[in-house]
């Protein structure tokens, strides 16, 4: 058998720790006999950091020709395929897949989180495309119900993040312990009065702890403001982490005694590491994770008005919380290892 080469397609080289996860675990389960070539916002970034080939996702000229060189074409993971954040989103995946599928490749949406999509237009190319893909996966029930709705057949698994391996963060061990990770990203729900109301809450959960706060943009272009707003205010030891390497960013989690989240993924790897988790959800892919894991949080809506009400409920689970078992965290992560499993499938018909 000769190489095999795919278009791997997502929301890659935009500085999303998230999506660079999603983009690492798919590499990381790719057949060895498998050349990726990936989409991506910042191509040059993507060939240093991961060692494959890179074009730009927004030339058309060379995206087309990627196409036309390839055998497969993957959608990589993620909440690709939605109309909340931006109409243009799913038209630009399906527009991408319908292209692909059009050129005789074959096509699979791995480890999808489907919608919510709100709009008649973008519903209707999103059904077509996952209709005329060959293999797909998705990584919540929300999805899968969605797509036993159009009598499209999947496979369900948790998120690959899961199973994503962690690397070592230099120095990390020679900050202050016990340390407490927050990640918080702009969003339109949290208010210039609730992110003060959560810094005050911060404020008063350190001071009763004594823990150094490692505040983690996992997007700089929308996290990095918000903890440069945060850190000033601490009065005991906090650090701001910017992490490139998605390994090193999971990695983070084995030395933090809890996290405090907003972003999907920052609670996926934290959970995985065996911290304690504490959800502020502002997406109901988050509200889905907090109510498979049990998970304990707050729909960001709905935070108390008193920041003291909030940093009592943090030390509670700070003192008397527990992070998940060995076993369920194996548990997660072997079937997790089903998306691989499914990638394994597809490529076996070459």
């Amino acid at each position: 058998m000769g190489q095999i080469r795919a278009v791997c397609s997502g929301y890659y080289g935009k500085g999303n720790g998230g999506d660079e996860a999603l983009l690492a675990s798919l590499l990381q389960m790719l057949p060895a006999d498998v050349t990726p070539v990936v989409l991506s916002g910042n191509p040059a970034q993507t060939r240093e950091r991961y060692g494959v080939a890179a074009v730009d996702r927004m030339n058309a000229r060379l995206v087309f020709a990627a196409l036309r060189q390839s055998d497969v074409f993957i959608w990589g993971g993620g909440s690709l395929i939605q109309d909340v954040t931006s109409a243009l989103s799913p038209v630009y995946y399906a527009g991408l897949m319908g292209l692909a599928q059009r050129l005789g490749l074959k096509t699979i949406a791995w480890a999808q989180g489907v919608g919510p999509l709100k709009r008649p237009l973008t519903r209707q190319m999103a059904k077509r495309a996952f209709a005329g893909c060959n293999v797909v996966s998705v990584r919540d029930r929300a999805s899968a119900g969605l797509l036993l709705d159009w009598d499209i057949p999947c496979c369900m698994a948790p998120d690959p993040v899961w199973a994503l391996d962690s690397s070592p963060v230099p120095g990390l061990w020679d900050l202050p312990a016990p340390r407490v990770a927050v990640t918080l990203r702009s969003h339109p729900q949290l208010t210039p009065a609730r992110l003060q109301i959560l810094t005050r809450a911060l404020i008063d959960f350190q001071k009763a702890t004594q823990t150094c706060i490692l505040l983690i943009p996992f997007q700089a272009s929308q996290d990095l403001a918000i903890a440069e707003f945060i850190q000033p205010q601490l009065a005991g030891s906090s650090h701001i982490l910017r992490l490139e390497d998605p390994k090193q960013l999971k990695g983070v989690f084995r030395g933090v005694e809890m996290a405090i989240g907003m972003r999907l993924h920052s609670l996926i790897m934290a959970a995985a590491e065996e911290c304690r988790c504490f959800a502020l959800s502002y997406d109901p892919k988050v509200t889905q994770l907090m109510a498979e894991l049990e998970m304990p949080g707050w729909e960001l809506s709905q935070i108390p008005e008193d920041a003291t009400l909030i940093s009592k409920r943090w030390i509670e689970e700070y003192a008397n919380g527990d992070p998940l078992s060995q076993g369920q965290i194996q548990s997660l992560v072997d079937r997790a290892l089903i998306h691989q499993e499914v990638l394994r499938d597809a490529f076996q018909h070459f």
